[in-house]
């Protein structure tokens, strides 16, 4: 049975920090799109998810195969995002965090100050960083999940954006970072 909370309660937050992985849900407002589901962890072993009250999260957005998350943020009107979170360990726990996303995209001013006041490392390949205002939040059992062991982080995209950065900076054009 779910339980449902209008902000995100102090104990949650605590198991929220130690999740390895999580997933974002946005879709646009127009019946003819689809959802998009994409999974999120921490490519590095520094945050990339981070709680700043308990009605305000963010999450570092790296450039990939797309970037209809930030496109649906965008759509005027929408903003809807979704984040879910699994325990992999230990009792078993689904969290949900609705809310309305805002873009902070890499090389504007915004996204300066947040980096430089929330201490974020960005790595190279950085899109941007999506801002989530919680309208609510829910907490259900997560019986059939099953159980995992966490080995690592993945390093290939961190690899794949600093070789591309160096053969940019080292003068090849075409290696300019996606948006």
């Amino acid at each position: 049975m779910g339980v449902f909370y209008e902000t995100v309660p102090d104990f949650l937050m605590t198991w929220i920090a130690k999740q390895k992985v999580f997933w974002v849900a946005t879709a646009p407002l127009m019946g003819q799109g689809h959802v998009n589901v994409s999974p999120k962890g921490g490519a590095t072993d520094h945050e990339t998810f981070g709680l700043l009250d308990d009605k305000t999260f963010w999450y570092l957005d790296m450039t990939g195969s797309g970037s209809e998350t930030i496109s649906h943020l965008y759509e005027p009107g929408n903003g809807r995002i979704t984040v879910m979170l699994n325990a992999f360990e230990g009792a078993p726990k689904i969290v949900r965090l609705w809310g309305k996303g805002r873009v902070l995209e890499s090389g504007t001013p915004e996204f300066a100050r947040f980096v430089e006041d929330n201490k974020v490392f960005t790595p190279t390949g950085t899109r941007s960083i999506i801002l989530v205002d919680v309208h609510q939040v829910g907490s259900s059992c997560g019986y059939s999940v099953p159980l995992f062991d966490f080995k690592e982080h993945r390093d290939v995209l961190l690899n794949h954006f600093a070789k591309k950065n160096a053969r940019f900076e080292a003068g090849n054009e075409e290696e300019s970072m996606e948006r």
